[in-house]
């Protein structure tokens, strides 16, 4: 493993543009990336999917890694054998509820001295009027009493066959993002066509074009209660809204801890500060120089 010291030097070598690894999906991750390339930086993103790809913008600075990271092993290998590597920063967006790769990205970034950056989802503050239940676990949902319920499933295609099973009522309906694993996930989960929609979280208020497809989702199945998780952000303040307006009632899953202390967590300004600007590589001094030479 390159320490941080070393990868920083290294990154900075003569005609070596510095580098970040940058570890999202589609909410924070296109900006996070666009804002990064705008500062000089050559960014590697590591995403699950080649649907989730679509989000980026094409750059000749941007390079992809697609499928998932198989344990700390994987994430040595590529923060050693990257085409980019060694990467001055890396930096975890990824989904509050990707624990896992969380946990291992910090575990081996804390043994190599690889400087890590963690973005901060600060929680949504509960609507008033918002008839909210919080479950530690998705468990917990056999323990609640929906037989009357008309239930929205909003938490991802892979648990959709487990909530399915948990939840003590046959009306379920759900919202999946608009590629065949999730249509394949939700129709094996039992979900006929008829309690399906494919469409990407909105992001906006309710109001809002994006918004407003979620409210005449609820208004159309007659959704009386909505299973979401606590992963803060837009997508969870929509939710809260829409289920505080309408009366409905909002089963939220509970965030899982972060792997990292509080003092490792950003909000996206101060981290997109934090990372700065890149040195200017060796060429690039040389044509500051010449130009202020010339001058």
């Amino acid at each position: 493993m390159i320490a941080g010291s070393e990868a920083a030097d290294a990154a900075a070598a003569p005609g070596r543009r510095p580098s970040i690894w940058l570890l999202g999906g589609t909410g924070e991750g296109p900006l996070i990336v666009s804002r990064l390339l705008a500062a000089g930086w050559s960014v590697q993103i590591s995403l699950v999917s080649e649907d989730a790809l679509r989000a980026y913008p094409s750059h000749p600075r941007l390079q992809s890694r697609l499928g998932a990271l198989a344990g700390p092993g994987a994430i040595e290998a590529e923060l050693l054998d990257a085409p980019l590597a060694p990467f001055r920063w890396v930096i975890d967006a990824s989904h509050p509820f990707a624990a896992l790769i969380s946990a291992d990205l910090a575990a081996v970034c804390s043994r190599g001295g690889q400087p890590l950056l963690r973005l901060r989802r600060p929680p949504v503050r509960q609507r008033p009027g918002t008839r909210l239940i919080l479950l530690d676990q998705l468990e917990d949902l056999a323990g609640i009493d929906l037989a009357d319920e008309r239930l929205l499933l909003a938490i991802g295609a892979r648990h959709l066959a487990r909530a399915v099973a948990l939840a003590t009522t046959s009306a379920c309906f759900a919202r999946i993002l608009p590629n065949p694993t999730s249509l394949r996930q939700a129709l094996a989960a039992g979900l006929g066509e008829g309690a399906l929609a494919c469409h990407r979280p909105g992001t906006g208020p309710p109001a809002s074009t994006a918004g407003s497809i979620e409210r005449a989702l609820l208004e159309h199945w007659g959704i009386s209660a909505v299973l979401c998780r606590q992963s803060g952000g837009p997508t969870e303040q929509l939710w809260q809204q829409l289920c505080a307006e309408l009366g409905l009632t909002l089963l939220l899953l509970r965030r899982p801890a972060e792997p990292l202390p509080e003092s490792g967590l950003w909000p996206l300004e101060e981290l997109l500060a934090q990372v700065g600007r890149p040195e200017p590589t060796g060429a690039e001094s040389a044509q500051v120089l010449g130009h202020q030479l010339g001058q």
